[in-house]
């Protein structure tokens, strides 16, 4: 890998851990040699990771939606920032900026681009590592719906196994490394019990 997309939020959360989490993963990309590439702002978490990488000397490169460059208030001191017209163009700008991808604690927003990043895998559209950084377990209740969605049929074991989560950064990044890309749903696989 040589950037990582992180998700997360706009907001800083309930617990002082979760801006910890983002400054701690911040400073591990650039001691690894890793850009960051994520949402633009320069807001709740979003700002805390790319200003634990610019002052780490690392590179952030940003992408926001035109409408949210003042709604998110766009980071103005970033190495790259892409304004463009959709929240689809930036998810799509962004998958292809990236090397493998990182949830970090955050809302709907984080949650909507890590699982389409994940359908995209799932369907063969890119084989990038996928995962969660679980902060003071933040996404067990999702890791126990996300087992009972596979126990149910609705998601192959092979693609429910595919996304890492792990409490810490470094243990994350290191499961990211080994990512092997499991195969693709295909359609004749579609509907079949």
């Amino acid at each position: 890998m040589r950037r990582v997309c992180v998700f997360c939020g706009s907001s800083f959360g309930a617990r002082p851990a979760y801006a910890e989490a983002a400054r701690d993963l911040g400073r591990l990309l650039v001691a690894r040699d890793l850009e960051l590439v994520y949402g633009g702002g320069n807001v709740g978490l979003m700002g805390v990771i790319a200003d634990a990488v610019l002052a780490a000397g690392g590179r952030a490169i940003g992408v926001i939606p035109d409408a949210m460059v003042t709604r998110e208030v766009s980071h103005q001191g970033l190495t790259e920032l892409h304004v463009v017209e959709s929240m689809h163009a930036r998810k799509a700008m962004m998958a292809d900026l990236a090397d493998g991808f990182i949830a970090m604690p955050g809302g709907i927003g984080t949650l909507d681009e890590l699982f389409e990043i994940w359908t995209w895998s799932q369907l063969g559209i890119h084989a990038k590592p996928l995962g969660f950084l679980d902060v003071d377990g933040y996404y067990s209740h999702l890791q126990v719906f996300l087992d009972h969605v596979a126990t149910e049929g609705f998601m192959r074991e092979r693609h429910r196994a595919m996304v890492a989560v792990e409490p810490d950064p470094v243990g994350l990044l290191a499961a990211m490394g080994g990512f092997e890309a499991p195969e693709p749903i295909w359609d004749r696989e579609v509907g079949k019990r």
